[in-house]
């Protein structure tokens, strides 16, 4: 946190001059991590100047994320910022369960069957910011490093922020973007209730004297705590214990690592392995919260600014570039003028109760894997195991924990009717252009519409969306639909059925 303590000022009377003020950028992003860098670029898709700022001194190089699933890669991908990360990813789709040497649970991971652009892959956090990164800079803008928020003042035509090097910054829009301790968060005045838990986990990046196959993650249960094992790029591994055992307040990476060489052939029951060289090391504690709002005015959050939870399950990054990109759509229509602020409500009214779904499931996750009692102990060991074995139980842990199952229907924008719904997520079709070349559904989102239909349809998008909108024909024979920026159905029908939608949704 910045030394300077952070105040803000809410100012919500219409000010005369205000649209004399010379802007700095459309947007305001805080925080370079996935979610910031994430949203600059789909803004920047959409036309949208940005900045991005971190307090930061540079970019993170380690990170405790490194799964990302099938719908991450869709976003990704529809960010252009895929390129080179399946080929440098491990393919380690399979989680195989241990009790000592005996293995007790096999789950396989990968495309549930629901038409992916992109596979799930094993790569650091790091990796995936660096790719974002890049992206950022072909759309001409790169991260401000050493620049943290310190005051934010919100009027009537936008905020000015104070930045801890003393400058001001004017911009229409704040996006706090900056993890679970959120400046732009306390300055807007919303809460964050939920509760830090005592559960202390260990995590070590290292390379291994082992015969542990590459191929998949491994995982040992222990009445002292659960071990995970897990490849990496470039021949490490990450490994993850639940420790409560290890009650040393702050320990320096060194202690962790002497930690983690110690338990891991206790716990894994592999007299061979060794810990050889570690590359990081860090002990932290699970946090379970949820913002009470989405939105304050002109300022609004995403990512863990908004929900943190249990590491399980992959879910922290995938949730928060999914805020990202659904923001980012609705963000660019109001900052262009061509939809109300009504539409940035449809935001929290779509996202929040996703981060509520995976906050519980998360929890859920963490009570089996670090059960400690003989009756959790049976109930993990003796019947989970069991069930989790069972085929159509694993595809189903798969089609959860990839949020392809996603889908808006229930929320503002949605509807009813025969699927898909409106709300629904639209698989990844093979469809020809105009001029008959082939390409696919998701790879001409980018920071556009896509109608799948006749030329009357298109035109009725194309008055309202003007250019951020594309024309396609489905390979199969379809319903004629409008297509979100985020793949989400908006609509079906003819040129009244998608003027009706875009008059009341952008109204």
């Amino acid at each position: 946190m910045d030394s300077a303590a952070p105040r803000v000022y809410f100012v919500y009377e219409t000010v005369p001059f205000i649209n004399e003020v010379a802007m700095d950028a459309d947007v305001l992003v805080v925080g370079a991590g996935p979610v910031g860098l994430a949203l600059a670029i789909a803004l920047r898709q959409h036309g949208v100047s940005v900045r991005v700022i971190d307090r930061a001194p540079g970019p993170a190089t380690t990170s405790r994320a490194n799964f990302v699933h099938a719908r991450g890669s869709e976003v990704l991908d529809r960010l252009d910022a895929l390129s080179g990360l399946p080929e440098e990813s491990v393919r380690a789709m399979t989680i195989t369960t241990y009790a000592g040497e005996r293995p007790v649970m096999r789950i396989r991971f990968g495309d549930p069957g629901l038409d992916t652009a992109a596979p799930p892959m094993v790569i650091s956090q790091a990796r995936v910011e660096a790719r974002l990164r890049d992206r950022l800079a072909e759309l001409g803008v790169r991260p401000e490093w050493g620049c943290g928020l310190v005051a934010a003042e919100q009027d009537a035509g936008g905020v000015t922020a104070v930045l801890s090097d003393g400058r001001s910054l004017r911009a229409g829009w704040l996006a706090g973007c900056d993890g679970s301790g959120s400046t732009v968060r306390k300055l807007a005045g919303i809460g964050f209730p939920g509760v830090k838990l005592s559960e202390r986990f260990l995590l070590v990046d290292a390379t291994l004297d082992t015969t542990l196959d590459r191929s998949g993650t491994s995982g040992w249960v222990h009445p002292q705590g659960m071990l995970g094992a897990m490849p990496m790029p470039g021949g490490q591994w990450r490994l993850l214990a639940y420790d409560p055992a290890f009650t040393e307040d702050k320990p320096g990476e060194e202690r962790i690592v002497e930690r983690m060489a110690r338990i891991l052939p206790e716990r894994t029951g592999l007299s061979g392995i060794r810990l050889l060289d570690a590359s990081w090391a860090s002990l932290f504690r699970v946090h379970r919260r949820l913002a009470d709002a989405y939105r304050r005015g002109r300022v609004l959050l995403a990512g863990d600014a908004a929900h943190v939870h249990a590491p399980f399950g992959g879910q922290g990054m995938l949730t928060g570039i999914g805020d990202a990109e659904n923001l980012a759509w609705k963000l660019a229509l109001v900052v262009q003028g061509r939809a109300g602020e009504r539409l940035l409500d449809t935001y929290e009214a779509e996202r929040r109760p996703l981060a509520t779904q995976v906050l519980r499931g998360s929890t859920a996750t963490t009570k089996v894997n670090i059960a400690s009692g003989p009756v959790g102990r049976f109930l993990r060991d003796r019947v989970i195991v069991r069930v989790m074995n069972v085929a159509w139980v694993q595809r189903r842990v798969t089609y959860t924990t990839s949020q392809l199952w996603v889908s808006y229907r229930r929320g503002p924008l949605g509807g009813g009717g025969r699927r898909p719904r409106p709300g629904d997520r639209v698989p990844d079709l093979a469809c020809e252009r105009p001029d008959g070349t082939s390409t696919r559904l998701h790879a001409e989102l980018r920071g556009r519409w896509a109608v799948l239909g006749g030329h009357d349809a298109f035109q009725a998008a194309h008055r309202r969306l003007g250019g951020h909108v594309v024309h396609l024909r489905p390979v199969r024979t379809l319903p004629a639909m409008l297509v979100r920026p985020d793949a989400h159905l908006a609509c079906k029908g003819g040129p009244a059925e998608i003027t009706g939608w875009l008059d009341g949704a952008l109204a």
